[in-house]
């Protein structure tokens, strides 16, 4: 029964690829897997926030913002570029990369425990003692938290994508049962930070080598990973600063409750946002293996439906949030209208298309174009918006950043 059911679905995937001019086959395939990951992790972030909400105070809420933001900057000597590289090589039949990429990674982390140390310093000698603690426990963790996540990148390029929503699904409810636990015993941020940290290090590092023992890589090593790994990474810096510069700013200009209120803001749609990156995820083996003419021809047309597919999407979230808002989050009613302005960002989310095709075809000078001009226009943003509109500057700030960028990348595109 059940593979009649399959066999069914994919004559239908076969069929509607003439209309979608895809492989339906392969992104029902990968897509089913992607979404069902990012579907678990959606709902474990939404049990977590209303955990969150309802049992945490505002301002330690913001205060463990300030920090995972912070610490998202101290992650970026761990080379966050690293991961498409690895993507891209072993999309090449190059596997023998990983585990030098993964000691590379966790070498250049050091420098991020370094920098979590100094931060530490300047609190203790500024008499915040919540804050020395906090960049203590970070300085530990930095070179191996995200690094060790660097196996889904090793088999996303084999083009599996089965077995690394299944880890991650094992992986997000646990981390997520200990963290609501934690929360009901205590709210206590440095509780609330060993227990996020420990728990995704010990599980991340226990499906990496279960992945080497499973898969074993080839020996075959691409000489350009490691390096275009540093290149990707590089473009990358000025895009972690200002995917976190939101947060620290609201922080250092109105404080810790207001950011508490902007996460909760922007949090659903950024959920929302995440199943729409599974799309350019699955493009990218695809886009790996296909020449530049062939991608010039047939990309605008997907980005177009892609597009069509959002707009219903969006309206939805606007009319249902202020009912959704009210029930599970009641402490952040101010959110909503944040909320519902924010979630226009999600139409302007087809771009990732184009970076990835950029990506995959190493077109490095495009890379660090966009990875470039678009942090530093969110930033300058900010600086503007954010001290004349507090919270809705902010908001403003992240949607004119994404339409700017979008515009930018299609003149690139049609450059090619």
């Amino acid at each position: 029964m059940i593979n009649k059911i399959k066999q069914k679905g994919r004559n239908i995937a076969k069929t509607s690829e003439k209309y979608f001019k895809t492989d339906m086959v392969y992104l029902t395939k990968g897509g089913f897997w992607l979404t069902l990951g990012q579907g678990v992790a959606s709902v474990s972030s939404f049990f977590l926030a209303i955990a969150f909400a309802n049992l945490l105070p505002k301002e330690t809420y913001g205060v463990y913002k300030y920090a995972m933001s912070l610490m998202a900057l101290l992650s970026i000597p761990t080379l966050q570029g690293m991961k498409e590289s690895i993507k891209r090589a072993v999309a090449r039949g190059y596997e023998g990369s990983l585990i030098l990429a993964l000691k590379t990674k966790i070498k250049w982390g050091t420098l991020g425990s370094i920098a979590s140390l100094v931060l530490s310093g300047y609190y203790f000698f500024n008499n915040n003692t919540e804050l020395t603690f906090v960049f203590l426990i970070i300085a530990i963790f930095v070179p191996f938290v995200d690094t060790l996540q660097i196996y889904e990148s090793f088999l996303q390029g084999k083009k599996i994508f089965k077995y690394p929503t299944k880890y991650q699904i094992i992986i997000n409810i646990t981390a997520t049962a200990s963290m609501i636990g934690a929360i009901f015993l205590s709210d206590n941020l440095f509780v609330l930070l060993l227990v996020y940290f420990t728990v995704y290090a010990f599980l991340r590092a226990l499906v990496f080598f279960t992945v080497i023992n499973k898969f074993k890589p080839n020996k075959k090593q691409d000489p350009e990973t490691i390096t275009y790994g540093k290149h990707l990474s590089l473009t990358k810096v000025i895009g972690a600063l200002s995917e976190n510069a939101d947060r620290i700013l609201l922080w250092h200009f109105l404080g810790a409750v207001p950011l508490a209120i902007y996460s909760f803001a922007i949090s659903p749609p950024i959920q929302i946002r995440k199943l729409c990156k599974n799309i350019p995820l699955l493009a990218f083996p695809k886009l790996a293996q296909h020449e530049i003419s062939e991608i010039k021809n047939s990309l605008p047309g997907k980005i177009f439906k892609f597009f069509l597919v959002l707009i219903p999407v969006v309206g939805i979230y606007i009319l249902i949030a202020p009912y959704f808002y009210k029930i599970v989050f009641p402490q952040y009613t101010e959110s909503i209208i944040y909320s519902q302005i924010f979630a226009l960002i999600l139409l302007l989310q087809p771009k990732g298309l184009i970076i990835t095709a950029f990506t995959a075809h190493s077109h490095k000078k495009k890379i660090y174009l966009i990875s470039t001009a678009s942090p530093i226009i969110r930033i300058i943003l900010l600086f503007i918006l954010l001290p004349l509109y507090g919270i809705l500057g902010a908001v403003l700030a992240m949607i004119g950043t994404e339409l700017i960028s979008l515009i930018v990348l299609i003149f690139l595109f049609k450059k090619l």
